[in-house]
């Protein structure tokens, strides 16, 4: 009888282990492939290199200056989307009038599609008419307009900020759903016993959010390492290269200078910090993950 059942069960599981081997696992070994090969795209030839494309890269300063700028923005995203996402949270988790309306509200910038929220930002943060120059020349915070994204600092900052508030909402509601289910009894307890707000966040909230917290830094950190219409639509890894990171230098060897054997060993490469950095994270926090 059990093996009628796992055979069943095997049989129902195939079309979705095609789709997984079509998918993920064919296009994961052809860039390994295309990797250890310098492809010409005109003339249809493929030539073996070996690891040459791997030594080309990490001998030059772009690969190391996009990983860089990667590393940076990913930081930078995450550290800011977990605390305005943790901040947005909490206050939505209290108790006030048009609570429901307000949560609808904050999943905005999430279901916006990424070319509007593009276009949207790029006219709000436009040197010469864009509304936030306006409104801090107004507010005396500023003398000449802001040059947003024609500046290499201030670029990296308008790209961290629209991903920021493009994507908070996924840690709005991962930990929203998560204060749901703590005891009101505790923090009746410890208001009883006189703790302070703080208090009741540092010793109460933040520990039942420690589990939640690992997997969306995680999830986040892996998203925004690999993101990128956002950075390209608004940027394209300019001025200077200085929002160029992995993905773009992918897409730039790949459909500019037609080198698709150092192009697929950039994404090898990304694949393999992705890999290796989860994995000295998940065992970081290997408590976390036997609870989960």
């Amino acid at each position: 009888m059990g093996t009628r059942e796992n055979r069943l069960g095997l049989l129902l599981l195939t079309p979705t282990l095609i789709l997984m081997a079509g998918f993920v696992v064919f296009p994961v070994l052809y860039a390994g492939w295309l990797s250890l090969n310098q492809s010409d795209p005109f003339r249809q030839v493929t030539t073996f290199v070996g690891m040459a494309n791997f030594q080309r890269l990490l001998q030059g300063e772009e690969f190391w200056d996009s990983l860089r700028v990667g590393l940076v923005f990913t930081a930078a995203t995450v550290a800011l989307q977990v605390v305005v996402g943790m901040a947005v949270a909490l206050l939505l988790h209290q108790p006030f009038r048009g609570r429901g309306v307000a949560r609808a509200l904050a999943l905005f910038p999430f279901i916006v599609p990424t070319i509007v929220a593009v276009l949207i930002w790029r006219w709000l943060l436009n040197d010469s008419y864009g509304i936030v120059n306006f409104l801090l020349k107004a507010l005396g915070l500023i003398q000449a307009p802001i040059i947003w994204f024609g500046t290499p600092g201030m670029a990296m900052v308008s790209v961290v900020l629209v991903n920021v508030w493009q994507f908070f909402p996924f840690v709005v509601v991962t930990l929203l759903a998560r204060l749901t289910t703590i005891p009101e009894e505790q923090y009746e307890a410890a208001r009883i016993d006189g703790a302070s707000a703080p208090q009741q966040f540092w010793f109460i909230t933040l520990p039942h959010l420690k589990t939640i917290l690992a997997v969306v830094i995680l999830l986040r950190g892996i998203w925004m390492f690999q993101k990128f219409e956002v950075i390209y639509l608004l940027t394209r890894g300019g001025p200077l290269r200085s929002t160029q990171h992995l993905p773009i230098l992918a897409y730039t060897e790949l459909f500019v200078n037609f080198r698709m054997g150092q192009a697929a060993a950039v994404a090898v490469l990304g694949f393999l910090i992705l890999a290796a950095a989860s994995a000295v994270y998940l065992k970081m926090h290997r408590p976390v993950e036997a609870e989960l």
